[in-house]
């Protein structure tokens, strides 16, 4: 394993495996869970354009007609008819918040944060799914060969049945010992049906992991013995590891959002300054609104502070505070699962590689027992007992490294996702 080394985005090409980089391709073009991460983080970035706007002037244009009648004297009755005029006018109105006490400034810096989680969550969902879909391949190809192991297995079991039944027809063997051996067979048929059943849900999984219906699309039949084991693991540093992991990215930029609330909070304390202006133009006719006399303009300054709102300023501020002790305790809990997820897959691989070593060992005695303990029933030296506990020995041997080979697999597979998958180098549309 190697100390601090960069894992590409394309993390799973270290399994060599031309079938899987097909099918993660596929995956992520097709996933729909990658497609409402993307739109939620352009929800998000256009979330802060719209709060960074609110750090320029406002202007707007406004235009207006009206038509009234007017009385001719005061002591004539409004029912009386009198003079009908028109009066349009056209103009625009200028605001400008001066952001004295930071809040417009700390309310973009907290859409800022918020984007920044969207992007790391999008980062997270990049590496559930690579990781999830390279762990339900290796999957298929560990039930294929643990399928495969068992279909060996019986027709070992057909080809004892066989040696029993005419040692038994030549007088050679008693009728127990074929009822040995075909107990055998029908026990060693049972765990097939549930192996397929799980290959076909690993298979309607991928399927669903690639964006397809299961009944549309069928994954390829992945082999257990193509997939190579990485020969050197990535292993980062911890102070990098904080730095990999999308999900530890995404609960800092939460702390950071939470922080900024708390600026929010705080300037609604203190006064609000508004400057504010208007320029335009009046007449009694649509003509002469531009080259008439009617030019109108207003200058203002505006101040507004806070003086009773029956605590609630207060209390807003103090609840920033709040989500920012909850956002930085959820951020240190997140760091210590990452720790912690990282160690347990380290740990595991130790054990793995151990574990392997010892089931292919166990695999290579119960195959050469097998083979002698079946020519010394040939020869008569031994019962067909010896026989079923010696192929006994060996289906267990067979589906155990089988197993053993695909969980070492399945862990390194994990590891490289733990340790953050390269995902800053992924084509991701980040």
């Amino acid at each position: 394993m190697q100390l601090g080394e960069e894992i590409k985005g394309r993390w799973w090409t270290l399994l060599q495996s031309p079938e899987i980089d097909a099918l993660l391709d596929r995956a992520i073009a097709g996933s729909r869970t990658l497609a409402s991460a993307r739109a939620t983080l352009a929800q998000s970035r256009d979330a802060v354009a719209a709060a960074r706007g609110e750090l320029l002037p406002q202007v707007t244009g406004s235009a207006s007609a009206e038509r009234q009648r007017f009385a001719q004297v005061r002591s004539v009755p409004l029912t009386s008819k009198g003079p009908i005029s028109n009066l349009y006018s056209i103009g625009a109105d200028v605001s400008y918040a001066l952001d004295v006490f930071g809040g417009v400034r700390r309310a973009v810096e907290e859409s800022e944060a918020q984007s920044d989680a969207a992007r790391y969550e999008l980062a997270a969902a990049y590496l559930t799914l690579t990781g999830s879909t390279v762990t339900q391949a290796i999957a298929v190809a560990s039930l294929r060969a643990q399928i495969d192991a068992s279909e060996r297995i019986l027709a070992d079991d057909a080809d004892n049945l066989a040696l029993v039944e005419r040692r038994f027809a030549a007088g050679k063997a008693a009728r127990s010992e074929v009822l040995t051996a075909q107990t055998q067979l029908a026990a060693d048929q049972a765990p097939l049906p549930p192996l397929r059943q799980q290959l076909a849900a690993a298979r309607h999984a991928l399927s669903v992991l690639a964006g397809e219906l299961p009944s549309d699309w069928t994954p390829p039949d992945f082999e257990l013995s193509a997939l190579a084991l990485p020969s050197e693991l990535p292993i980062s540093l911890p102070s990098e590891l904080v730095r990999q992991r999308p999900d530890i990215r995404a609960a800092e930029a939460l702390l950071h959002a939470a922080s900024a609330a708390i600026g929010v909070a705080t300037a609604q304390l203190f006064p609000s300054i508004t400057l504010s202006g208007s320029i335009g133009s009046q007449a009694l006719t649509t003509g002469a609104l531009f080259t008439g006399p009617g030019a109108v303009w207003t200058l203002a300054a505006a101040a507004a502070q806070p003086i009773f709102r029956g605590g609630t300023l207060w209390a807003q501020r103090r609840a920033a505070i709040d989500a920012y002790d909850a956002s930085l305790a959820t951020y240190q809990q997140t760091v210590l699962q990452g720790f912690q997820q990282v160690a347990d897959l380290l740990r595991a691989l130790g054990h793995d590689h151990e574990l392997v070593d010892a089931q292919q060992a166990l695999y290579e005695t119960a195959s050469e027992s097998l083979h002698v303990e079946r020519v010394g029933y040939e020869a008569g030296k031994i019962d067909a007992l010896h026989l079923v506990d010696a192929q006994r020995s060996f289906q267990q041997a067979s589906l155990g490294l089988a197993r053993a080979r695909a969980q070492r697999l399945g862990d390194s597979a994990l590891l490289l996702v733990a340790v953050g998958g390269g995902w800053s180098d992924a084509d991701t549309k980040l």
